[in-house]
C-alpha cells in the first residue's frame, strides 16, 4: 500500500509522507471520507502486522477469484455476489474499526471483536445462500435459523456500510425497511403502503434480483471489481507518475500553465480512477503547490484541482461504478455511454481551463515551469505503462469483447508493458496490485450490496413509480422544471450520499419520469410538423375522440403542449414507438440517466457539503467553505452539459450535430466564464459582460440557427477586440510619451 503525499507544514514547495492520509484510503467511484480541517481517513493502519498480513493475503485471493469467475470460470450469480460480499465484508470490518481508541488493550479488544464480527457476516452469508433450496422446498417459509442468518446479514451490512460512509446511508435503509414492515401502513396520501410481513421483506432482500446479491451487486462483482483492479496495475506500473510527467511536459510552458497541468493531470487521471477524492489526493499533492508557486490563489488553486477532479470521474473509458449501473439500467452498451460520454466530457474540461486562463490573465501570470520536462522523454520512459493497456482496453471493447474481459486483458496488458519501462512488474509488484485493487474495492462492494436494501423496497412498494408521477405534477410537463427539480434532489441526496449512490437512488425513483419528458419533448416537435402516422392517431382517440382532427394539421407549440399535456401516460406510452424512431427513443433513455448522472457529481463542490473541495483545501490550507464555493463556480459545466443533454442530440446524434454542438457549447462556456469573471484577456465593462453572458446563454440554450450564429460571431468578435485590448496595454510606452 502507497503513502499519500501532503503538503510540508514548514512550506508546501515539497511532498511530504503523512501516515494518517493514504491514497488507497480513498475509496474508487466517489465514496468519500469526513473532511474536517485536514483530510483525514478514518481507516485502521496495520501494515506490517499479522492482521495487516492477514488482509494482504485475503486480498489477494478476491481479487484472483474475481478473475477466474469473470474470464474463465462459471459460477451461479448468487454464489458470485454472496462470495464477493463477504469477501469484502470480513476485509471492511478490519480495515474499519468498530470504534477509535487509544489505548492498546481497548485497540486489541476492537481488533478481536472486528475480526470475529467480519468472520459472523461472511459465514453466515455463505450459510444462509446454501439454504436456498431448503427454503423453497418449503414453500419459502424461513426457519427460525434462516431468520437469524437473515438479521446477521442484513444487520452486517447496514453496519459496515456505517463504518465507511457514515450514518446517511444505514438511517436511509432502516427508515425504508420499516416502511415496509412498520409504518408503511400508517404514512399519509400518496405514500401510504399496505405492508408486507417480515419474512417476504428478509427473503426478497436477500434472494430478489433487486435485493442485496442482485442486478447493482453483480455489476459490483463483474464490471467495477475487474475495473478497479485495472486501475490498481495502472497505478502499481507506474502511470500516475506518467500522467503528472505528460501534464507538465504539455501544458507546464504556458500562461498559467500549472493550472492548465493540474486539469490535464485531473482529466487523464480519471480514466484510471473514476473518484474525485481519489483524483484530488492523488494528483492535487503537485499541482496545487504548483499553481501556488506560480501566483495562483490558494483558494483558486484548491478550487480548480477540485472540479477538474470531479470531471475525473465523467472522463471515459473508466468513469466509475455509476457507468456500469447506467449500461445495466438502460441495456446500452458500456462501450457506447464512454464513446457518447468523451465530448461533453472534454467541453467540461476546457470550461475549467477557460477560467485557469482568465485568472492568469486577470493576474499577468508568465510562465514559469522551465523545469517542465519534454513530452518525448515522458513518452519514453513511461508512455508504455499507460498507453498500451488503454490502448488493448478500448480496443477489445471496440472489437466486440465484453467489459470483464476487456479488463482482464488490459491487466496483463499493465504488466508486459511495464516491462519497457523502468517500472518493471514482478511477482511481488502484481501480488500488491491484486492486494491494492481489493483494498481501494472494499468500500464499492460494501456500499453497492448495501444499496441493494433499498432498491429492492422501492421496487417492492412502487414508491418510484409514485415518485416519477409526483415530478411530472410538480413540473407541469415542463423539461426545465423537472430537471431544476432533479437537481435540487440530487443536490440533497449528495450531502450523504456518495456519487454512486446518489445515482442510483435519483435514477430509480426519477429517471422514468425525465425519460418521458424527453419523450414528450420530441413527440412535441412532430405535432409541431405535422407528421403523426395514422395508427398513432388511432391511439390517441382513445383518450381523446377528437384527437384524428386535432392531429389533422400541423400544431403551434403550445397547442401541441397542451395537447401532449392531456393524454394519460399509458396512452403516451403506447404512441412514443409509433411516432418516435427507436434511435430518438433510446437517446431519450440515454439522456435521462446521463442527466441524473452528472448532476449526481454536483456535491463533490457544491457547498455545504463538498468532500472533494474540502480534500483540496486541506491540500491547499484554505478555509473549506470558501474554498467550495470557487470549486462551484468554476465547475459550471455540471450544470450547463444536462440542458444540452435534454434538448439537443449532444449525446448518440449524427457526427456532425455532435460536432456542431461541441463547437457551440465550447464557444458558449467561455463566453459565461468571461461574464462571471469580468475578464478574457483583458478586463471587461459591464455592458460587455452583459453582451457575452446573453450571448453564451443563446449557445448553450437550444436555438435556432441564426441565434446561435449571431451568439458566436458575438463572442468572437468581442475575444478579438478583447486581445488588441491586452496587447495595447502591455505595448511598451515610449520614452518621454
Amino acid at each position: 500500500m502507497t503513502d499519500a503525499p501532503r503538503l510540508d507544514p514548514a512550506g508546501d514547495e515539497k511532498p511530504v509522507i503523512d501516515k494518517d492520509v493514504r491514497a488507497d484510503d480513498v475509496q474508487k467511484d466517489g465514496v468519500e471520507k469526513d473532511v474536517e480541517g485536514e483530510f483525514e481517513a478514518h481507516v485502521r493502519s496495520f501494515e506490517g502486522t499479522l492482521v495487516g498480513r492477514a488482509a494482504w493475503v485475503v486480498g489477494i485471493a478476491l481479487a484472483l477469484y474475481h478473475i477466474w469467475v469473470n474470464t474463465l470460470g462459471t459460477f451461479d450469480q448468487l454464489w458470485l455476489t454472496a462470495f464477493h460480499f463477504a469477501g469484502f465484508a470480513f476485509l471492511c470490518a478490519l480495515r474499519y474499526p468498530l470504534v477509535r481508541t487509544r489505548s492498546p488493550r481497548a485497540t486489541r479488544a476492537v481488533l478481536v471483536f472486528d475480526v470475529a464480527f467480519g468472520l459472523v457476516v461472511a459465514i453466515a452469508t455463505l450459510w444462509l445462500i446454501s439454504n436456498q433450496n431448503a427454503i423453497y422446498d418449503r414453500g419459502v417459509k424461513l426457519s427460525q435459523l434462516d431468520y437469524a442468518l437473515s438479521f446477521i446479514v442484513i444487520g452486517g451490512a447496514i453496519e459496515l456500510t456505517r463504518r465507511a460512509t457514515g450514518l446517511i446511508i444505514p438511517i436511509l435503509i432502516v427508515i425504508a425497511l420499516t416502511y415496509v414492515v412498520w409504518w408503511g401502513p400508517e404514512a399519509p396520501g400518496v405514500f401510504r403502503f399496505a405492508g408486507l410481513s417480515l419474512e417476504t421483506l428478509l427473503f426478497r432482500s436477500i434472494f430478489s434480483d433487486e435485493g442485496m446479491f442482485g442486478s447493482i451487486a453483480l455489476i459490483s462483482a463483474t464490471f467495477v471489481f475487474l475495473f478497479i483492479l485495472f486501475g490498481a496495475f495502472l497505478v502499481r506500473s507506474g502511470a500516475g507518475e506518467f500522467i503528472i510527467d505528460l501534464a507538465r511536459a504539455v501544458a507546464g510552458r504556458f500562461v498559467g500553465g500549472p493550472g492548465f497541468v493540474a486539469v490535464m493531470a485531473s482529466g487523464l487521471t480519471g480514466t484510471i480512477s473514476g473518484s474525485a477524492v481519489a483524483n484530488t489526493v492523488s494528483t492535487g499533492v503537485i499541482t496545487i503547490p504548483l499553481m501556488k508557486r506560480a501566483g495562483f490563489p490558494p483558494k483558486f488553486a484548491a478550487g480548480v484541482e477540485a472540479s477538474a477532479s470531479t470531471g475525473g470521474g465523467l472522463m471515459p473509458p473508466i468513469m466509475g461504478a455509476g457507468a456500469f449501473v447506467m449500461a445495466t439500467y438502460t441495456q446500452i452498451s458500456y462501450l457506447e455511454i464512454a464513446a457518447v460520454s468523451l465530448a461533453p466530457a472534454v467541453v467540461y474540461f476546457l470550461a475549467v481551463a477557460f477560467f485557469v486562463r482568465i485568472e492568469a490573465k486577470k493576474l499577468n501570470l508568465v510562465a514559469n515551469d522551465p523545469d517542465a520536462p519534454s513530452a518525448w522523454s515522458v513518452l519514453k520512459r513511461g508512455g508504455p505503462s499507460f498507453l498500451i493497456p488503454v490502448a488493448v482496453l478500448i480496443g477489445l471493447l471496440v472489437a466486440g469483447y465484453t467489459p470483464v474481459y476487456a479488463a482482464g486483458f488490459a491487466i496483463a496488458a499493465c504488466i508486459v508493458a511495464s516491462w519497457i519501462t523502468p517500472n518493471r512488474m514482478g511477482p511481488r509488484a502484481i501480488l500488491d496490485a491484486l492486494a491494492l485493487g481489493s483494498q481501494n474495492m472494499i468500500m464499492t462492494a460494501v456500499l453497492l450490496v448495501a444499496v441493494g436494501l433499498l432498491i429492492n423496497v422501492i421496487a417492492m412498494t412502487g414508491i418510484g413509480n409514485t415518485f416519477s408521477l409526483m415530478i411530472s405534477e410538480w413540473a407541469g410537463n415542463s423539461l426545465l422544471i423537472a430537471l431544476v427539480l432533479i437537481a435540487l434532489a440530487s443536490l440533497v441526496l449528495g450531502m450523504g450520499l456518495p456519487v454512486t449512490a446518489s445515482y442510483i437512488v435519483l435514477a430509480t425513483l426519477s429517471a422514468p419520469a425525465l425519460h418521458a419528458l424527453i419523450q414528450n419533448n420530441a413527440l412535441i416537435d412532430v405535432l409541431v410538423a405535422g407528421g403523426v402516422p395514422e395508427a398513432a392517431r388511432m391511439t390517441m382517440m382513445l383518450a381523446d375522440p377528437n384527437a384524428m382532427t386535432a392531429l389533422a394539421a400541423p400544431m403551434s407549440r403550445d397547442a401541441a403542449s397542451a395537447f401532449i399535456a392531456a393524454m394519460p401516460p399509458e396512452v403516451l406510452t403506447l404512441v412514443y414507438p409509433m411516432v418516435l424512431d427507436p434511435v430518438t427513443v433510446k437517446l431519450a433513455l440515454l439522456s435521462a440517466h446521463m442527466i441524473i448522472f452528472w448532476l449526481s457529481q454536483d456535491s463533490n463542490v457544491t457547498p455545504p457539503v463538498c468532500l472533494t473541495a474540502f480534500a483540496a483545501a486541506a491540500i491547499a490550507k484554505t478555509p473549506p467553505m470558501a474554498t467550495g464555493l470557487v470549486s462551484w463556480k468554476i465547475a459550471k459545466g455540471l450544470y450547463l452539459m444536462p440542458i444540452l443533454f435534454a434538448y439537443t442530440q449532444f449525446l448518440g446524434g449524427p457526427p456532425l450535430e455532435v460536432l456542431h454542438i461541441f463547437v457551440i457549447a465550447t464557444v458558449g462556456v467561455y463566453a459565461l466564464g468571461a461574464a462571471i469573471e469580468g475578464h478574457m484577456e483583458a478586463p471587461l465593462n459591464w455592458p460587455v459582460r452583459i453582451l457575452l453572458f446573453a450571448a453564451g446563454v443563446a449557445l448553450i440554450w437550444p436555438n435556432n440557427t441564426i441565434v446561435e450564429t449571431l451568439g458566436a460571431v458575438g463572442v468572437i468578435a468581442i475575444f478579438v477586440w478583447n486581445v488588441r485590448e491586452d496587447r495595447r496595454r502591455r505595448r511598451p510606452v515610449p520614452a518621454g510619451a
